[in-house]
């Protein structure tokens, strides 16, 4: 826990930094002062990590402290705040090392946080469970499916519960399935505080980490985190894109890795999520429809630059299909025009029952051939080798196979 102490004599602008500040889990606000001239004897007696300095209440003032103070504490990183461009210029020129412009986020605050006490500490952990969202290396992967049916929740629900089981991972799981998601379902979860999406979106001005974390649920036996659909289908219509955006981005911070359950409707808020998205998982069965969908899909996201490039298409339930139906891979890929880059076997018994029980796969039945190919499948979205056992599919074509 790093200590920050702060001058602002202006009450307002002071208590709405005391508001960010109180939000951030990795900092302790160890001293506030109102008065420039007092600020020094609050450095002596706090001896704090971080100094933040708010400028506009008296500039001249201020500069002046500044100077004096870094002069007697360079090792002490100051970080001014103004509306002023010229006076955080001169506040570098005196000693302060960062600086935010007025109004400042959440997301300000946190990144220049990271940036001051990560040189201060040697880039060591701030906070435990923060290591990724320091270097923001947080990855995202968007499940989206091609029709109804063809197992995104599932597929999405037991990639990310895979994911959280490596103890280097903080995974989430966002359901943006607004009206009719079912990822709550899925997993068995305590310690929801009925905090939804829908409610984060009401309160996006004031959306702090406190109240981010109240709203994700954890199943615990996987570590996995889930933020949930809006409770009530009325409320879809209070969560815009922007919204989206902002959430996401204050999850980056927290997480390692995020993992989007969209809609079937490709809706301004799925489409944000895309945007934002580092992969996108198209799920597919090998039948008519699903594929139809998928190069609908693919010719859709090809209008945006760089979507279509993120694309992955995942065949579930390989070998549920009858022969009358079935559509060979070779064939398959023709029609799509694009690799197929991994398949799911079909394996109803263990994700029936894994669903029906309220855990994951990796938990209820981690031996289970679904399981065996989802934890290949995450092996492969990251580079690593892939270690599962090749496993057949019912019907005799392979269970999954890796990237081509």
């Amino acid at each position: 826990m790093q200590r920050v102490a702060i001058v602002d004599p202006t009450e307002s602008t002071r208590e709405s930094l005391r508001t960010l500040l109180l939000g951030v889990d990795f900092v302790w606000l160890e001293a506030e002062c109102a008065r420039y001239e007092y600020f020094f004897d609050v450095i002596q007696t706090s001896t704090p990590d971080l100094a933040i300095v708010a400028l506009d209440a008296d500039k001249t003032k201020a500069l002046t402290m500044i100077g004096q103070l870094s002069a007697e504490n360079p090792k002490l990183p100051i970080l001014t705040i103004s509306h002023d461009h010229q006076a955080l210029l001169m506040s570098l020129q005196k000693g302060a090392k960062y600086f935010l412009t007025h109004p400042v986020t959440l997301e300000d605050m946190l990144a220049a946080l990271r940036r001051a006490l990560g040189e201060t500490t040697g880039g060591t952990e701030l906070s435990q469970g923060s290591t990724a969202r320091q270097s923001g290396a947080s990855s995202v992967i968007a499940v989206l499916g091609s029709r109804g049916g063809v197992g995104t929740t599932t597929l999405a629900v037991n990639l990310a519960a895979t994911l959280a089981a490596d103890p280097t991972h903080a995974a989430a799981l966002i359901d943006l399935d607004l009206a009719l998601g079912d990822a709550d379902i899925a997993l068995e979860v305590n310690g929801f505080e009925n905090i939804s999406i829908a409610d984060l979106a009401r309160n996006i001005e004031r959306l702090d980490m406190n109240f981010l974390r109240r709203a994700m649920a954890k199943h615990e036996p996987s570590g996995l985190s889930i933020l949930r659909h809006p409770l009530e289908i009325a409320e879809v219509g209070v969560i815009h894109e922007g919204h989206v955006e902002r959430i996401l981005n204050l999850l980056k911070i927290s997480y390692t890795h995020l993992v989007l359950d969209l809609s079937k409707s490709l809706l301004p808020t799925d489409l944000m999520a895309l945007r934002m998205a580092d992969l996108i998982l198209l799920t597919a069965q090998l039948e008519l429809s699903s594929l139809r969908n998928v190069v609908r899909l693919v010719h859709c996201l090809g209008g945006e630059e760089n979507l279509a490039d993120k694309v992955r298409v995942v065949i579930n339930r390989q070998g549920a299909e009858t022969i009358e139906e079935g559509i060979s891979l070779k064939k398959a890929e023709e029609v799509i025009g694009k690799p197929i880059f991994w398949q799911i076997p079909n394996d109803p018994k263990a994700v029936i029952a894994a669903r029906v029980a309220g855990h994951p796969l990796i938990k209820h039945a981690p031996k289970s051939r679904a399981q065996q190919s989802i934890h290949g499948l995450a092996q492969a979205l990251y580079g690593k080798p892939v270690t599962t056992p090749d496993v057949r599919g019912s019907k005799g074509g392979w269970g999954f196979f890796g990237k081509r």
